[in-house]
């Protein structure tokens, strides 16, 4: 069976993830997820264990993940310090890999820097 695009958004797995938040984090959540699961290649899975969504490309393998927390959700890039077009947007200087963007429930999802992103992430280990 093929899975869909935002199949991760409803999962019980997903759910079971975002049932303990607030409701606008577990809004947002779902909308990021779903926002990046409709990026060409890549594909989604709930990870239980790590309380996050993380995505993969057939090519270029982990691209990034999906952290909600009770006050904010994080996409975090794998390979962010790589990333040249995250200046001003990620997070995480002090990271020796992966850099992070943080949303809280009154930020708009910046839609087209993050398409940018996944592009550019995938394109550097693919």
């Amino acid at each position: 069976m093929l899975n869909s695009v935002i199949d991760p958004v409803y999962s019980r797995a997903f759910a079971d993830l975002v049932e303990p938040l607030p409701t606008p984090i577990a809004e947002l959540t779902a909308r990021l997820v779903a926002m990046v699961a409709a990026h060409p290649g890549l594909s989604g899975k709930v990870a239980t264990g790590w309380k996050a969504v993380n995505f993969r490309h057939s090519a270029a393998g982990q691209i990034c993940s999906v952290f909600p927390q009770a006050e904010s959700v994080s996409l975090y890039f794998q390979h962010g310090r790589l990333l040249g077009h995250g200046e001003g947007l990620l997070l995480g200087d002090g990271l020796k890999q992966g850099r992070y963007l943080r949303l809280g429930s009154e930020d708009d999802i910046p839609v087209d820097q993050i398409g940018f992103l996944l592009a550019e992430a995938i394109a550097l280990v693919a």
